[in-house]
């Protein structure tokens, strides 16, 4: 992600948004809707080409339960994007369960372009994605949460490494292990084709 705005800007809105100060909530909105929506053309890059959720419509439902988040003590830009990243793959995962149902089984195939690449030019199942990340988060929590702002929310390594707290070479490194681990769970599963 790129950053026109000063996170240290947006950490502060987000701050006084979680001190209860609602102007800053409408002073944040337009600040963080372009990387909202970047993140949500990342996650729909990789969907199928007849896939119906549109990005505004992934960007503002994001929005929708970010706002409503209100438990949540904002740390940072990096945090929230993460929370970000975390509901839009919710959405997704909630969307493809909805199209199989009315299609009785006929699957949410997810195209993994080479910058999220466990593998170039294979599809995987939205599902079984999840449910491989949901495995993933009992071994290695961290590596799934990483995947989770990778590849969901199309974060670039520094943007990760802000966000875990972690290297930018740790995150080479555990994106790395977590894309092989999960290609290896997905093909186990049969939910990788060529």
């Amino acid at each position: 992600m790129n950053e026109p705005i000063s996170s240290s800007k947006i950490t502060r809105l987000l701050l006084d948004w979680s001190a209860g100060d609602s102007g800053a909530l409408d002073e944040l909105t337009p600040l963080v809707y372009e990387e909202l929506r970047s993140m949500a053309l990342s996650s729909l890059r990789s969907e199928r080409h007849d896939h119906t959720l549109q990005c505004t419509a992934l960007v503002h439902e994001t929005y929708l339960r970010l706002i409503d988040q209100k438990q949540v003590q904002w740390r940072n830009r990096a945090h929230f994007f993460a929370i970000a990243a975390r509901l839009m793959r919710r959405i997704l995962v909630d969307y493809a369960r909805s199209h199989r149902a009315v299609k009785r089984g006929g699957g949410h195939r997810l195209a993994l372009a080479e910058d999220h690449a466990f593998s170039e030019a294979r599809d995987v199942d939205l599902i079984a994605l999840d449910q491989a990340l949901q495995r993933l988060t009992e071994f290695d929590p961290r590596q799934s949460q990483l995947v989770e702002l990778r590849f969901f929310g199309g974060l670039t390594i520094a943007d990760t490494a802000e966000a875990l707290g972690i290297s930018p070479a740790t995150v080479k490194r555990e994106w790395d292990l977590a894309k092989a681990w999960l290609y290896g769970q997905l093909a186990e599963d049969g939910s990788v084709s060529a």
